[in-house]
């Protein structure tokens, strides 16, 4: 079943091949049990199907899959506790460093009521990332755009670069730390 009506195509028919092992191992990771997390999988496919309508493209398959199983996850965990567990729930914000913690679910920052605040702020946010992207070195500019913006395949931005997978993973996790720096400082630190 191919979902053509959509701007951006779903392809649920490959969902099971392309994506059950990655979604089964990041959710045998959180709830450390293989059955829980093999029907959270195939929760996660159903609730897929069933809002498929509103696959906006603004993500890949994968990444939108994700985002309903940590929602399955996290009804998972509100089923098996107690209201008192409800409300101890806790959802990471940054993983280490100084500001390393986590957040009591009830009290996650809501949503903004005013798209145009948001829009403005989500603007904002892009030209901050973009400077701190184009400040990072050539190379790892490069290679970071490709993998996670462009979402390019290991193999071929290894090829393109003539890099070691291991040295894209490298160049990656600098990347990676040298723009969480720059965001914290230009504009969390705000």
């Amino acid at each position: 079943m191919n979902l053509t009506n959509l701007s951006n195509t779903l392809s649920p028919d490959k969902w099971v091949d392309n994506y059950a092992d990655y979604l089964f191992n990041y959710a045998v990771v959180r709830v450390n049990n293989s059955n829980v997390a093999k029907d959270l999988v195939q929760e996660t496919f159903f609730a897929g199907l069933k809002s498929a309508k509103n696959f906006e493209g603004k993500s890949t398959e994968r990444t939108w899959l994700v985002s309903i199983l940590k929602r399955k996850i996290i009804d998972y965990y509100r089923k098996i506790n107690s209201k008192k567990g409800q409300a101890e729930v806790r959802m990471s914000f940054y993983d280490s460093g100084e500001n390393e913690g986590s957040w009591i679910e009830e009290r996650v920052p809501q949503t903004w009521g005013n798209d145009a605040d948001k829009d403005i702020e989500n603007e904002e946010l892009k030209n901050q990332l973009d400077e701190c992207i184009d400040n990072l070195p050539e190379k790892y500019a490069m290679v970071f755009k490709m993998k996670t913006i462009q979402q390019f395949e290991t193999e071929d931005i290894c090829k393109e670069l003539n890099i070691s997978p291991s040295n894209l993973w490298v160049i990656i996790h600098r990347a990676r730390t040298q723009l969480r720096g720059c965001m914290e400082k230009n504009w969390f630190n705000k």
